[in-house]
């Protein structure tokens, strides 16, 4: 997948469980579909996602979600087979000189363990790699244990997060050049 592909196109993805859903970065007209996203996802998850213990996204958040540049943020959502339906959000947020990036990622509580999660994880961070980015970090609440044994099953490396004992900090070096 080249970063034009990225850019012009939704991408078919298949989890382990056989779950197919598409995959593209978000647009601004997508705000109503995020906003319908976020009141399924539950509020434990809001409050992982977040690191914050909201209840509702509200509509400033939405459109940061929707409005991003496309170069060093991107929001990936992944969307049911009806086309519609966001079920799942990944937020890539790459530093200044883009060789590091956070990925913040959401589900919606009643597609979970079909295997978008990793799925969709795996694609971000091939797309990382496609955009040069050379580390892909997530911060953890430390009590989000799901998430945690998700990412070191990819091969990210857990540590506690430097001055906050509440987070985790997790880590992947990003292959560059390898498929």
């Amino acid at each position: 997948m080249t970063l034009q592909e990225f850019d012009r196109n939704s991408t078919t993805l298949t989890t382990r469980s056989n779950f197919v859903f598409q995959v593209r970065a978000a647009r601004t007209d997508d705000q109503p579909a995020l906003a319908e996203f976020f009141t399924h996802v539950e509020k434990d998850d809001l409050r992982f996602r977040f690191l914050s213990p909201i209840n509702t996204v509200g509509p400033h958040l939405i459109a940061t979600l929707a409005n991003v540049d496309h170069q060093r943020t991107e929001n990936v959502l992944a969307i049911d087979a009806d086309g519609t339906t966001v079920i799942a959000s990944a937020m890539l947020a790459a530093d200044p000189d883009g060789k590091r990036a956070e990925v913040a990622l959401a589900i919606r509580a009643d597609y979970k363990r079909k295997g978008i999660s990793w799925t969709l994880l795996e694609h971000v961070a091939r797309l990382a790699e496609a955009k040069g980015i050379e580390t892909l970090e997530s911060i953890e609440a430390r009590d989000h244990h799901e998430a945690i044994e998700m990412e070191r099953e990819m091969g990210f490396i857990a540590s506690p997060a430097p001055d906050d004992a509440t987070l985790i900090l997790v880590l992947l070096q990003v292959k560059l050049g390898q498929k």
